[in-house]
């Protein structure tokens, strides 16, 4: 079953290969030039395209081979000066290449999913079917499916306490892209927590003892080191060019279109108050309209306060760390840790999401993957999944701009909602008695309905912006304010979701028995690879 749904899905994949492109094919395209004509002590030098390598080593030797089976398709594509050059052969390339690394995302969602012993194949079916993997990267086009791929092995060895292995997988990936270090944290507290210390417990249940072992602290510190040296080493002498291309601040505090985060709402409160002021004849200011213009630059706020990248950091560090002690706690508990470990991942993932410094919205992934695999795990994580998945995957709307694509991300985000909302509440039905007349999550809390009036609002955002907002005109006169209207609203469910579930995370009692229908960590398998 689970190989034959993976044929459907990569089959369906091929079908996207002839549709729109956005610039990161580009990007790629020049990367595979750079890396396969200049010698890679010039990878992080080269101006030739304004698309300059700025991924880690790792993400390069990829290019570097990719190039290599390149040349066979179409030679003209791996000149640098070919700006701009899309032949027929390096689209079907550039295609096949996603589809080909795909396999790796594949392959970690199987095994991933394989730690679960009820409803893995639903989790698999989720993770592989993922609308925004679909249209980020076999439509608009990134690699985002092989990094998440590299990102679920690390979390399937954690799950399965192969420390050194999670640890290994999560430094290859970090090599292969840098914006994976918002979670690190995560990994050092859990790998210090259940590493790193030997902890004393009865059936799972902690005591006060546990002793700090140096031996698997320098192990753990000689895995990852070597996979940064091997990185890293060949460039000893380029590394301050190096963190230059991978940490570009001069982009921004907010990409061309706003992510729904923090900042989102940041700006939409600057036009506001500067709209205020105007009809107050009140003086300010005024800065370049660029960030509703569609551009990446650096920008002031006319009103508030001017945003750097030392305020995003420490907002990012300080709110993910109740979280981080939460885990530390909960790490010593063998019953628990494990899925602690993945909420808290999901987590630190939105933290760095809402605060980050030029968060792109494609970053929404980050969050709904290993909310995904969570979603089998916990009534609360599963409304939690099902709420954000349909929001964030509509956040991703606006990336694929052009009217001809409509029907199909309204029917992937359509589809893909519609197995969830169905079988996930499946899993935690419960007999009907006297008492409880009601099954799976037919009751809801009162924050609960909140966040389901607020979904259903995308109804309406959906209706201004494909039908209202052209048939007032106001397509020319006001083209990104259906970005905007998007952007903000849901920012607000963004917000809405990090609080909430930021809060169960936070208040989860291991003391006490889950409210869930099954114990939940009987539905793990927690048992080392042979």
């Amino acid at each position: 079953m689970f190989i034959e749904i993976a044929f459907i899905v990569t089959a369906i994949k091929f079908f996207f290969m002839p549709l729109y492109h956005s610039t990161d094919f580009e990007v790629h395209r020049n990367w595979l030039a750079v890396t396969h004509n200049l010698s890679y002590d010039k990878w992080y030098y080269d101006t030739t395209s304004e698309w300059t390598l700025d991924y880690p080593p790792f993400f390069a030797w990829l290019e570097y081979f990719l190039s290599h089976i390149a040349k066979y398709f179409d030679p003209e594509m791996l000149k640098v000066e070919n700006i701009n050059y899309k032949s027929d052969m390096t689209v079907m390339f550039q295609r096949l290449s996603v589809i080909a690394l795909d396999c790796v995302f594949i392959y970690a969602a199987k095994r991933c999913s394989s730690a679960i012993s009820n409803g893995n194949l639903l989790v698999y079916i989720l993770l592989i079917t993922n609308p925004g993997l679909l249209m980020v990267d076999h439509i608009h086009f990134q690699y985002n499916g092989f990094l998440f791929g590299i990102l679920l092995l690390s979390i399937g060895s954690m799950i399965r306490c192969n420390f050194i292995t999670s640890a290994l997988w999560f430094a290859i990936l970090l090599n292969f892209k840098h914006i994976f270090l918002y979670i690190a944290p995560v990994y050092v507290v859990y790998l210090l927590r259940v590493y790193c210390f030997t902890i004393s417990s009865t059936d799972g249940v902690p005591t006060p003892w546990s002793t700090f072992s140096f031996g698997n602290l320098i192990k753990l510190g000689l895995a990852v080191l070597s996979v940064f040296s091997l990185s890293f080493g060949p460039f000893i002498d380029q590394i301050p060019q190096l963190i230059s291309r991978l940490f570009p601040f001069k982009r921004g505090l907010c990409h061309a279109y706003w992510a729904p985060n923090f900042w989102a709402l940041y700006n939409f409160a600057d036009k506001v108050l500067q709209q205020l002021c105007l009809k107050l004849g009140i003086e300010f200011t005024s800065p370049e309209a660029s960030m509703t213009g569609g551009l990446v630059k650096e920008y002031n706020h006319a009103i508030l306060p001017t945003i750097t990248p030392t305020i995003t950091f420490i907002l990012t560090v300080l709110s993910m760390l109740p979280a981080l002690v939460k885990l530390w706690h909960l790490g010593a508990d063998k019953r628990y840790r494990s899925m602690s470990f993945v909420r808290c991942l999901t987590i630190c993932a939105t933290c760095s999401f809402m605060f980050g410094w030029h968060v792109h919205e494609k970053a929404i992934l980050m969050i709904i993957i290993p909310l995904t695999f969570l979603s089998v795990l916990g009534r609360a994580d599963a409304k939690a999944y099902l709420y954000l998945s349909t929001l964030g995957h509509y956040s991703l709307f606006p990336l694929l701009f052009h009217k001809n694509l409509l029907p199909i991300k309204v029917f992937m985000l359509f589809t893909h909602s519609a197995l969830a909302f169905h079988h996930l509440p499946l899993i935690y039905e419960v007999p009907k008695t006297k008492t409880n007349k009601s099954s799976g999550f037919q009751t809801l809390s009162g924050p609960e309905k909140c966040l389901s009036m607020h979904l259903n609002g995308l109804i309406i955002i959906f209706i201004y912006e494909n039908v209202v907002h052209s048939a007032l005109g106001l397509d020319k006169t006001l083209p990104f304010l259906p970005l905007m209207i998007t952007s903000v609203y849901c920012a607000v469910g963004v917000f809405l979701f990090w609080i909430s579930y930021y809060t169960y995370f936070l208040t989860f009692n291991t003391n006490k028995i889950p409210t869930f229908p099954t114990n939940t960590m009987s539905r793990f398998t927690l048992q080392k690879d042979k």
